[in-house]
């Protein structure tokens, strides 16, 4: 493959974030396009104006927005594809979730006056409150499936068959308060993951892939396994920018999967390794995946401070996949790219490095305190003229990008506004029925008032949600049922907050259901089991980073400098030796019993404790020292 052809790949393969669970359907009415296009760019315009200016009330704000998703969804995903006849069926849900939005904003003096469980509901409330809740149901299952619509019909069920709650209570709870449909979560995608996902727009429209893409190849892409790392590093920056594992797979899997199979990578290990580096984009600093943005609401922090306890685990995280493809490169004698098919790196920069400048604007407006949707609307503006500023970026920019961008950014916020208001839901029927307080008492009971027993539990359940939900629907879940009885066993909030939202991710490449790995393994045209075992061999030091930040809170950048350089360095040497000793090899191939020593010395440096990491040290030293020792036997032998 030449440089001119990678160049050229690149181009092709950078299109907007893609939906994780579902695929709108175009239609084929000119009049339903132009509409579709008209309510998406309205949708980001009315975001962009309300971040320069400031929102109107919470409730006004996050049922605008809702009721830009009802329309947008009931027009882009309808209930027959190809079948006209069913359109009445989705107009009639449109005018019933617009009907429930604007019977609050009509009635708005009397629903702000009212005393909340004690004033009677009128007919229209309690039709509109059933009726709303059924379209936000049916509308979230067809934008990302059944799994999240299934579970809050279980809550609903438990909230008006098992409990005292009346239904005019339950009904009054989910609708006419901020504590369900209207919450704070739909409160989140409404304030920030709406201009994070615009401000990924716009990177993207601006060529800002092909930079990415270009900047891991020219600096990893000659090495040993250099497709591999490649996939690593782009996959990375992608995930800055997407949030969205899958999204990441299908915008960097076309171009390094390949690569790495052509490089004599195993497919299903080409595969793993490009799952396993899209997933961790949801804790990438500075733009995380949506879920780090309820966490910043949750814990009524600013986000930049979610993004600085994300920074080590994130680091832990790539630096262990990293030392993983290095080591299976090394194993197989693995080759990188001919540095003749490579783009240079003084090239890359000088041509598009300008193209960084918008995320550095995000980074520096959080880092000087600026809210976060004014710093993403400030990273989005900037976008396009950046690329203008130059004449190697200013091709194909024009007023049809920037038309693009306002319509990507409407039409992939769908998934997360629907999921944040049916999350709502469940949110409700949690709070008015204390099963939050119940299911913490029964997780205590069951782990014996062991801490570790019930991060344990919390892992698997993370895992279990997470296989049929979005990662944001399913750290909701978990805190909401999950997250108490971690803090009330001694775990800081920051830290167990960051544990659910951590395992809400890891699902995305666990079997049985793992949507990165079925995504990537469809690239590489390989077993989906065959790719979801290497992936949870490559990503095993990530199912233990959490139970370490649990313990060390000082891995979240918590507590003095000092504590946490040395938890930080003695946890990025316990990282690589549990890559080391899962893939077998450091300097050569390791025996059984020098595997042995890596794990158990990967345990000790991981674990706190200066006792525990000298010993960790100490078991290290011994394989490597052993690792040389052979190798020179070996040289002397062959020279005798």
């Amino acid at each position: 493959m030449t440089r001119a052809r990678i160049d050229h790949v690149t181009t092709l393969t950078a299109p907007a974030v893609i939906s994780e669970e579902a695929t709108p359907t175009t239609p084929t009415s000119k009049f339903l396009q132009w509409l579709i296009m008209a309510v998406a760019v309205a949708m980001s315009l009315y975001h962009m104006y309300v971040a320069a200016f400031g929102p109107p009330e919470a409730i006004i704000f996050r049922g605008t927005h809702l009721l830009f998703a009802f329309a947008l969804v009931f027009l882009m995903y309808p209930t027959r594809p190809g079948r006209p006849a069913w359109r009445a069926f989705d107009l009639l849900l449109l005018v019933l979730g617009a009907g429930m939005v604007l019977h609050i904003f009509l009635g708005y003096d009397a629903f702000i006056n009212r005393i909340i469980y004690i004033d009677d509901l009128t007919r229209w409330d309690r039709f509109f409150a059933v009726t709303g809740v059924l379209v936000v149901l049916e509308g979230t299952r067809r934008v990302i499936g059944l799994s999240l619509p299934l579970t809050a019909i279980a809550f609903l069920v438990f909230a008006a068959g098992f409990t005292r709650v009346t239904p005019d209570v339950l009904m009054e709870q989910l609708y006419l308060s901020t504590e369900g449909i209207f919450g704070s979560t739909l409160g989140v995608s409404a304030s920030y993951v709406m201009l994070f996902v615009l401000f990924g727009s716009f990177m993207e429209r601006s060529g800002t892939g092909q930079l990415f893409m270009d900047f891991a190849m020219s600096i990893t892409g000659h090495t040993a396994g250099g497709p591999g790392k490649v996939a690593i590093v782009s996959s990375s920056l992608f995930g800055t920018v997407s949030g969205s594992a899958v999204a990441n797979v299908m915008v960097d899997g076309p171009i390094t999967i390949p690569l790495m199979k052509r490089t004599g990578f195993r497919p299903p290990f080409a595969a793993a390794v490009e799952a396993v580096a899209s997933t961790g984009g949801q804790i990438m600093p500075p733009v995380m995946g949506a879920a780090a943005f309820v966490m910043a609401e949750f814990l009524v922090v600013p986000y930049a401070q979610v993004a600085v306890w994300a920074l080590v685990p994130a680091l832990l995280y790539y630096i262990a996949v990293f030392v993983a493809v290095h080591l299976e490169s090394k194993r197989y004698k693995l080759a990188g790219v001919p540095r003749s098919e490579l783009p240079r790196f003084w090239v890359v920069m000088a041509v598009r490095g300008h193209l960084f400048v918008p995320v550095f604007v995000v980074l520096g407006g959080l880092i000087l305190g600026y809210s976060a949707p004014r710093c993403a609307l400030a990273g989005a503006l900037a976008c396009i003229p950046i690329a203008l500023l130059r004449a190697t970026t200013r091709e194909g920019i024009g007023w049809r990008n920037v038309l693009d961008a306002l319509v990507d950014g409407a039409r992939n916020t769908l998934a997360v506004a629907m999921a944040c208001a049916c999350a709502g839901i469940v949110i409700g029927c949690v709070t008015i029925t204390g099963l939050g307080i119940t299911f913490t008492q029964v997780v205590i009971t069951l782990s014996q008032n062991s801490l570790w027993a019930a991060l344990l539990l919390t892992a698997i359940a993370g895992i279990i949600l997470g296989m049929g939900m979005p990662t944001t629907p399913s750290y909701i879940v978990m805190v909401s049922l999950l997250v108490p009885a971690i803090i009330k066993l001694g775990a800081i909030p920051p830290a167990a907050h960051m544990f659910a939202f951590y395992f809400a991710i890891l699902s995305a490449i666990t079997p049985p259901v793992a949507l990165a790995v079925f995504a990537a393994a469809g690239l590489a045209r390989t077993s989906i089991w065959d790719t979801g075992w290497e992936a949870v061999r490559l990503a095993a030091p990530a199912y233990i980073i959490p139970f370490m930040f649990i313990y060390e809170p000082s891995l979240l950048l918590i507590g003095d400098w000092t504590t946490s350089a040395t938890s930080v360095v003695t946890a990025i040497i316990g990282v690589t030796a549990l890559a080391a000793g899962l893939q077998g090899w450091v300097l050569r191939e390791a025996s059984w019993w020098e595997r042995v020593l890596l794990l158990a010395a990967a345990i000790l440096l991981i674990k706190p404790g200066y006792v525990s990491d000298a010993i960790g040290f100490a078991l290290l030293a011994v394989v490597i020292v052993a690792q040389k020792l052979s190798a020179r036997a070996g040289v002397a032998r062959r020279g005798q």
